[in-house]
């Protein structure tokens, strides 16, 4: 802790931080060390002097499609939720990695562009959505992203096209890697503003219509396997409604599993477990998850 006071102002470094407080599915324990950079150099220091001290470094964003275990997380945990500026400038948008990617969407809105229409309602951070891949509704990032400011784990810069971020369902370069996003450029088209605030509007409707929002969730819990949708195939082994401790498979959308009271990580991961070994003994699919497990 001590050793980033000098590179990063004290009001942005905390001690034993209780991470559900960071995640929308508020579950998981604590972190040794949580720091909020807000600038470009503050997250280059807090790297180098990880690597340079052999002090384990884990990343988070917005923490909307991330489950932290009861155990927290050892070293020190960055979030860069607070890095979180949004520039437009002629058809592209700059947002930092730690921008909502809602708040990206409504920027497009705001000046005009359409390209961002199904992100709208997609409670994750820029970085975050680059790092999944995220989309809804016919939709996804690598739509429309043109490339993505980074750091290495050595405190090294550089910058990747799309296609060096190897982007595919649910999936990018970022996951098997130890970049870090600073920064996404995405290239936009001209639209009619009101033909996108419909779109958005409609997209809105649909997504408080059929998902469970009045709950802590971690999101769209599984991928979707070829030719299945996960909601059904669950539905057809009876687990709607399915509680292990305060974890519950929502009634609303099956896909999802609400925090209905108190859950535990290890709630989420045992009620995971369960839902994969039924649906494999049932429809020999092999669902694989979405949510990132971090911490121990």
């Amino acid at each position: 802790m001590d050793i980033f006071e000098n590179v990063i102002p004290r009001e942005k470094l905390r001690s034993n931080e209780p991470l559900k407080d960071h995640t929308y599915v508020k579950v998981g324990g604590y972190a040794d060390t949580l720091i909020h950079p807000t600038t470009t150099e503050e997250i280059v220091n807090v790297v180098q002097i990880a690597k340079s001290h052999q002090i384990p470094l884990t990343i988070i964003g917005k923490g909307s499609n991330v489950i932290i275990k009861d155990k927290g997380i050892r070293g020190v945990t960055m979030s860069l939720s607070q890095f979180d500026q949004i520039k437009v400038h002629e058809d592209t948008i700059i947002a930092q990695s730690g921008a909502n990617i809602i708040d990206v969407s409504r920027a497009a809105l705001d000046h005009g562009f359409t390209g961002l229409e199904f992100a709208c309602g997609i409670p994750g951070s820029t970085g975050g959505a680059i790092y999944m891949n995220a989309g809804a509704y016919g939709g996804q990032v690598d739509d429309v992203v043109e490339s993505a400011d980074v750091i290495t784990r050595d405190g090294q810069r550089m910058t990747m096209s799309r296609e060096d971020m190897k982007l595919s369902y649910r999936n990018s370069i970022f996951k098997d890697n130890e970049y870090i996003i600073l920064e996404v450029t995405f290239r936009l088209q001209k639209g009619d503003k009101e033909a996108i605030a419909a779109k958005m509007k409609e997209l809105t409707m649909l997504r408080e219509a059929k998902q469970p929002l009045e709950y802590p969730s971690c999101g769209s819990v599984f991928k979707r396997p070829e030719g299945h949708f996960v909601g059904k195939l669950i539905q057809d082994c009876n687990l709607q409604g399915t509680r292990i401790g305060g974890a519950e498979i929502s009634l609303k959308h099956a896909g999802f599993i609400i925090n209905a009271d108190h859950a535990t990580a290890q709630d989420y991961q045992e009620l995971i477990d369960l839902i994969k070994e039924t649906v494999y003994a049932k429809f020999n699919v092999q669902l694989e998850t979405e949510v990132i497990f971090l911490g121990e």
